[in-house]
């Protein structure tokens, strides 16, 4: 299969503008740019497809520059629905310097990372409206799709505004890197296209772009931070063991999107692994081998095993054989409740808020629902205290099969 056909097959391309773009595609060679918003100091699941194609087409023999916009940043793109608020200046500036980071973690440190501030901060507005805009028509403008569809609750001047300066973007990217080829989120589809239609006026040469379709749930809504469900790709804001329970509760309906667009796994052995899935979804055999392929590639390999054995402790029971981080990063987001006495087993669970009365918590030790430390109590007369705890502070209590809570035992 050719590099091109791959990538449709992985539904990895919705539009296309540019004479022999799947020639090129093939051929290698090619020097492309992608944007990376800096409203947020890391890149998102959501976003992972598309920064996962930045390293097929460098596999491809293609040369990558990442953009993060410190300027079309401060600037805000249309939505489509509502205004975006105004960004802090240093905030994204900061934000500019942590995803810079993470690229060059992803793709290595050769890859060249831009800032569009750089050569906006200086442009004079009255040159920018000449060299420019004199270039990009308003009906041109009017009728992309979220210009469009904002247009009826409002859209400021300045979101208005921010196709010309993607556009310019990579105008200056062909002018000064030599990049002929651009390509992001279907959304961007119409500031994608203004490039393409400047460089064609202004320098009559043929440049290329293709948008990807955006990555979506079950439920058809895009995943990404907007929405509220962002899981970020720094392990420091959101853990290897997190994102492996994210990814392994994706529903059996998007395994074979999902594993064509967040993989790199040949067509064969995915199409092995769908036919295993689907005769035993249970094993969540496609959810475990996203989880691998996306937390090893992202993070790396020894997070990957940390999270397995996190995942496997806390469902055997098995607590104790995990390190102190292990056990951090596990309880991470559990309520947390600080402790000091000695009580027996009713009298704790009570005392501690994790049941609401003596005969709730009598109920469920006999009925072996209480758990300490991954060890069952059945006996209503069993002491809590701090010979109990792991590392000689952490008490964790499972209620029933799956609520946890963490006491922290603190010294009176």
């Amino acid at each position: 299969m050719e590099f091109y056909d791959e990538l449709k097959w992985r539904g990895l391309i919705k539009d296309e503008a540019g004479e022999d773009l799947e020639k090129k595609l093939n051929e290698g060679n090619l020097t492309f740019y992608v944007g990376a918003d800096p409203s947020a100091d890391s890149l998102h699941i959501g976003q992972l497809p598309t920064f996962l194609m930045v390293e097929r087409l460098r596999r491809k023999g293609h040369k990558p520059i990442v953009l993060v916009g410190g300027a079309t940043g401060r600037v805000g793109d249309p939505r489509g629905t509502k205004e975006r608020e105004k960004s802090d200046e240093k905030v994204v500036d900061s934000n500019f310097e942590k995803i810079s980071k993470q690229m060059k973690k992803l793709f290595g440190e050769e890859t060249k990372v831009v800032n569009n501030y750089d050569w906006f901060k200086n442009y004079n507005y009255i040159d920018f409206l000449r060299d420019i805009g004199k270039y990009i028509n308003v009906t041109y403008m009017v009728n992309k799709d979220l210009v469009k569809r904002q247009m009826e609750s409002g859209i400021s001047y300045a979101e208005f505004s921010y196709m010309l300066i993607q556009g310019y973007d990579f105008k200056y990217i062909h002018d000064n890197f030599g990049a002929n080829l651009q390509f992001g989120g279907s959304d961007q589809w119409g500031n994608l296209t203004t490039g393409i239609e400047l460089i064609r006026k202004l320098n009559e040469e043929e440049v290329y772009a293709f948008s990807m379709p955006l990555t979506l749930d079950s439920a058809g809504n895009k995943i990404g931070k907007s929405e509220g469900n962002a899981l970020w790709l720094d392990k420091n804001k959101t853990s290897s063991y997190e994102l492996y329970q994210y990814i392994i509760n994706w529903e059996d309906t998007m395994m074979e999107d999902y594993l064509k667009r967040y993989t790199f796994l040949p067509k064969e052995e995915i199409e092995d692994i769908l036919d295993k899935h689907n005769k035993e979804p249970h094993l969540r055999l496609a959810q475990k081998t996203l989880a691998k392929e996306i937390i090893t590639f992202v993070h790396d390999e020894e997070s990957y095993n940390s999270a397995v054995k996190i995942s496997e402790a806390l469902f055997s029971g098995d607590i104790k054989s995990l390190t102190e981080e292990e056990l951090k990063e596990a309880l991470k987001g559990v309520p947390t409740i600080d402790y000091s006495n000695e009580e027996n087993i009713v009298d704790f669970l009570v005392n501690t808020g994790i049941l609401s009365s003596k005969r709730e918590a009598r109920e469920f030790v006999s009925n072996s629902s209480i758990s300490i430390n991954g060890e069952k109590i059945t006996d209503l007369d069993a002491i809590v205290n701090k010979e109990k705890a792991l590392y000689n502070k952490y008490i964790v209590v499972r209620r029933g099969k799956k609520k946890y809570y963490l006491v922290m035992f603190k010294e009176v």
